[in-house]
């Protein structure tokens, strides 16, 4: 800023017109900022204007003003966000189901927040039986059971630095009743412990650094919804018999064969484990040794590396993992004696 003194006007009267001049423009220009974006809470911003001007008998003056400090009050702000990239699939009655959720303080210090979690939302087919909040105790991100903690409100609520984030999860059960395809949703909350409100409102003198704390654009507060769907496989299985005579025919007499084919159909979605199917030599019939197959391809009798064995009074197979869809397929021949 400069000012041009006229040959009337006294030293004095010139530094009182410019130091006027530089405390409005301050004010406008501390006035068109609402606060400083992301500065820690606590901050000191000091400022000092400068003014010069020509004096009447030559030369330049100079003239500073006031120091102004102001102390930046503390932003209370918290955003929740679930991180799963779509829904968790789980079977029905399944118990420790994990949604990832990520909780952000968008404020400018440190802050502790409350979590919660709600199952009864409405909008999906079911409630899931949520058992527990965990903290993400070694912040890989991923749930490890024995090593992330259990959280209890009051006692372990998460501190969360400023612009930091964790990671926590919501385990569920999910209800034997529940059908194939069916989906429910649960709800992690968080909120600021220093206090919530409508955005503006002020605790006074409870912010870092001793300033205030004003709460921001989330309320203090923020949620979001992770979504389960079931995935329910079921078995059908059946079993069937063709015979072979020592005539060419199908006459069921001593010498005769009978092939049992015993199939394992896989529907609904997802898949089972550990599928096993097994089956007895009748009574008044002999083994014929060599005959169990699987999809067609042949297996040893013996316990060995291939799926399938003779065990003396009948077969065994074990299938192992089998996704829905997938048809599997065991035969083995008996003679009757």
């Amino acid at each position: 800023m400069r000012y041009q003194a006229s040959g009337a006007e006294s030293p004095a009267f010139v530094k009182k017109t410019v130091l006027a001049a530089l405390a409005a423009a301050s004010a406008f220009a501390f006035a068109g900022e609402a606060h400083a974006g992301g500065t820690p809470a606590g901050t000191s911003i000091s400022n000092t204007a400068t003014a010069t001007y020509d004096l009447p008998g030559g030369g330049t003056g100079t003239v500073t003003s006031n120091t102004v400090t102001l102390k930046v009050d503390e932003l209370i702000d918290v955003t929740v966000a679930w991180k799963d990239p779509g829904d968790v699939l789980g079977a029905a009655g399944a118990a420790a189901q994990v949604l990832s959720f990520t909780v952000t303080n968008g404020g400018n210090a440190s802050g502790q927040f409350t979590l919660g979690s709600v199952a009864a939302l409405g909008g999906d087919d079911f409630d899931p039986t949520i058992g527990a909040i965990v903290l993400d105790t070694n912040g890989n991100g991923v749930y490890d059971p024995g090593v992330d903690t259990v959280y209890v409100p009051g006692t372990n609520d998460p501190t969360i630095a400023a612009d930091g984030s964790v990671t926590i999860f919501i385990l569920s059960t999910l209800p034997l009743a529940a059908n194939d395809g069916n989906r429910a949703r649960a709800e992690l909350t968080a909120a600021a412990k220093k206090g919530t409100g409508t955005p503006g409102t002020t605790f006074a003198g409870q912010g870092t650094g001793g300033g205030n704390a004003v709460v921001g654009l989330t309320g203090g507060k923020g949620l979001a919804d992770g979504w389960y769907k079931v995935q329910k496989a079921a078995v059908t299985f059946t079993k069937a018999a063709s015979v072979a005579d020592p005539f060419g025919g199908t006459t069921q007499v001593p010498g005769a064969t009978v092939t049992y084919t015993l199939t394992a159909v896989v529907g609904g979605t997802g898949s089972v484990a550990n599928l096993k199917v097994s089956d007895s030599v009748p009574a008044g019939t002999t083994y014929k040794a060599g005959s169990l197959t699987l999809d067609g391809a042949a297996l040893t009798d013996a316990a060995d590396g291939d799926a399938g064995s003779f065990t003396g009074s009948g077969i065994a197979v074990s299938l192992g993992t089998v996704a829905t869809g997938t048809t599997k397929t065991v035969s083995f021949k008996v003679k009757i004696n």
